[in-house]
Order: structure tokens, then C-alpha cells, then sequence
């Protein structure tokens, strides 16, 4: 099977900028730096990227193997997040010895429901550092979901388009949903911001534009000038009106807030592929830049459970440096993460990619009708 996203520009820097959004704040800067938004931007590249290569499978094959796709997402996802989930438990006699870690609390870990543990009963008793899994758990619960919606929409025969519009439409209804939440029974922030039912839109609104004016596949004529000089900055406007507004605007944070990001992203997204030489984007595909990126899965899992042993015994020493040692740790371990698992796997995923597997119980019988 000939892959048409091979390479994808600019893919590994907005990794990277995820990542460091998250780590400043988690460093100590969370009132500053926007650590959510880092998130949200994982979301949409994991959507984006799940449903361009569902896509390109379906298009070039007829077809989609759940199966194979399952499994090469547990080769991606799963190696290193339970080396780490048990390296913390490991070290927490080390880091947090006055907190030991609870089994119920690593059981919600690794079986994939962390936020709504920690929605329900918080982080006490967790191997250090592994509340970040919280995201992850979001996530494979939209890798069960996605090729379910996915094929079914390809059995429909809807257009590009129409398939879109059924994806935002989703969107739509998470944003009721959390208004609901909010307004009606007046949940918590924690339950809005973890919970996969409230935070689904932001991995759709990537998979929206995967299906639909796909920057990679399908290179929409675009006019240049309009999307430089009016939707781009219009998207950084939203986006950073949306990192303003602060204070009681709970309701509007909680509800459409993670709307709009998600449509200022899909802006954002299509420029930073389509006009990854333009000044703006040209810096996130630097080799040092791209190289974060590639290492961002392990240094996301990593890095907190760092911060807690780092700060624990370095606790008389400034911030700054503090933080400094934490990114040089974890860039190391990620590295070494990298090297011996990530890769092997990835030689795995890939084999697994070139091979033409039977046909599996819901795939679909021939490529989907209509065009952009």
C-alpha cells in the first residue's frame, strides 16, 4: 500500500510547542503559560493524523482493518506508557515518600480511565507524576469510538464534505453538552476539562478537516493572500482571546471556550501545513525543533514525574534552574525511551502498514462516494 502521508510539514514542531506549553506550566508557570491549550493542540494533531490515516488506508484499500489499526496504536501508545506508569510506581518510595501509591489509583491508570478517577476521587495515592494520563485515557477512548463513526460514514456514502459536517456536528453537540454540565448541574472543572464525553469536539475538530479539504491530501486551492492576511491572524485573535478571558468567566471557559480553540486551530492547522516555508511556520520544522516533536509522547509521560523528584531534591534552588535540570532529564530519558522502545515499535507499525489484510467485519465495501 503506497502511503501518501509519509511526511507531514510542521507536524513535529506543533508537537513540540503541545509539549512545551504543557511543561512550562507544569514547571511553575500555570498562571502564565496555558498548559490546557497545549493539551487541546495534542488532541487536534491526534485526530487530524488517526482519521488522514484511516482515510488514506480506506481510499487506497477499499477498506479498514480495525485490527491492524488497533494494533498499531497499541505499539505506538502502550510500551511506553506503562514502562513509565511503572518506573514512577518504582520511584515513589524516592520521590513521594510519605504518599504511597494506591492500587486502585495505578489500576485506573493502566486500564485507561484516569480523568474520570481523578474527576471522581482525585490524585492522592498515584505513582508520581501520572496525572498526565489523564489525556491518554481520553484518547484510547477515542481510538475505540473513531473507526466505528469512521466507517460508518464511508457505508452512508456521504461526500467529503457532508462527512465534515457530520464531524463539527458532533463538536456541536459536546459544546450542548458541557453547557448542560455547567449550567444545569453545575459540575466541577475538572469534570469538563477531563472527561472524554466534554473534551471528544477537540480531537473531532481535527478529524473534520482529515476528511474533508485535507491539507496533505487533497491541496485545496487556497487563496494565499485571504488566509495570510485575514484568517490566520483572525485564528491567533480567537486563540488568544480565548487564553484572556480569565477571572468568573467560568461558564464561558468551561463551555466555549474549547469550542473556539478547536475553530482557531483549524485555521492555524491548515496555514502551518500548506505555508510551512512562510516566515511564521518556518521555524517549526528546524531540526532542534522537530526533534522535540518526535520525542514529545515520551517526554509528555516523563516529564512530570521528573518535576516532582527534581523539585523534592533541589527544593532550595531557584525555579529557573530547576526547571533547566527537569528539561535535560527528561530530554535524556526520552531519548533513551525513544531509542529502545519507540523505534522498534514504529519498525513494527510499519510492517504491519505495508501488509494487505483480509477483510475484517465492519469494513467498509469500496471507497466512499462524492468528492470535495
Amino acid at each position: 500500500m503506497k502511503d501518501r502521508v509519509s511526511h507531514i510539514p510542521s507536524l513535529d514542531g506543533l508537537r513540540a510547542i503541545s509539549f512545551l506549553l504543557v511543561f512550562v506550566a507544569h514547571a511553575g508557570l500555570d498562571d502564565i503559560v496555558p498548559g490546557g491549550l497545549g493539551v487541546t493542540i495534542f488532541f487536534f494533531l491526534s485526530g487530524f493524523l488517526i482519521a488522514t490515516l484511516m482515510r488514506n488506508e480506506y481510499e487506497l484499500s477499499g477498506r479498514v482493518n480495525f485490527q491492524h489499526f488497533w494494533l498499531r496504536r497499541a505499539l505506538r501508545i502502550l510500551p511506553p506508557f506503562y514502562l513509565v506508569l511503572i518506573g514512577a510506581t518504582l520511584a515513589a518510595p524516592l520521590i513521594e515518600p510519605s504518599t504511597p501509591v494506591r492500587s486502585a489509583a495505578f489500576a485506573a491508570r493502566a486500564l485507561h480511565f484516569t480523568n474520570y478517577w481523578l474527576i471522581n476521587r482525585g490524585n492522592y495515592g498515584e505513582p508520581p507524576g501520572t496525572g498526565v494520563y489523564w489525556s491518554l485515557a481520553v484518547e484510547e477512548h477515542f481510538y475505540v469510538v473513531f473507526p466505528w463513526i469512521f466507517v460508518g460514514l464511508q457505508r452512508l456514502r456521504l461526500s467529503q464534505r457532508s462527512q465534515a459536517m457530520t464531524l463539527w456536528s458532533i463538536c456541536i453537540a459536546t459544546l450542548l453538552w458541557r453547557v448542560i454540565l455547567v449550567s444545569v448541574f453545575h459540575v466541577s472543572t475538572d469534570r469538563t476539562y477531563m472527561g472524554s464525553d466534554t473534551r471528544l469536539d477537540s480531537i473531532m475538530f481535527g478529524c473534520a478537516i482529515a476528511v474533508w479539504l485535507n491539507p496533505v491530501i487533497d491541496h485545496p486551492r487556497l487563496n494565499e493572500g485571504a488566509w495570510k492576511r485575514i484568517y490566520f491572524p483572525g485564528a491567533l485573535i480567537v486563540l488568544l482571546a480565548c487564553l484572556l478571558i480569565r477571572g468568573n468567566a467560568f461558564a464561558f471557559r468551561e463551555t466555549l471556550r474549547y469550542s473556539l480553540q478547536g475553530a482557531a486551530l483549524t485555521v492555524l492547522f491548515i496555514a502551518a501545513i500548506r505555508y510551512h516555508n512562510w516566515w511564521p511556520f518556518r521555524w517549526l520544522n528546524w531540526r532542534p525543533v522537530a526533534f522535540l516533536g518526535v520525542l514529545s509522547y515520551s517526554l509528555y509521560l516523563l516529564h512530570f514525574t521528573v518535576i516532582i523528584g527534581v523539585q523534592g531534591m533541589l527544593h532550595a534552588a531557584p525555579r529557573f534552574v530547576q526547571g533547566l535540570v527537569v528539561f535535560a532529564i527528561s530530554t535524556a530519558l526520552a531519548w533513551l525511551m525513544y531509542i529502545t522502545v519507540e523505534r522498534p515499535c514504529a519498525r513494527l507499525r510499519k510492517r504491519l502498514h505495508r501488509e494487505s489484510p483480509p477483510r475484517l467485519e465492519g469494513e467498509a465495501a469500496a471507497p466512499a462516494a462524492g468528492g470535495q
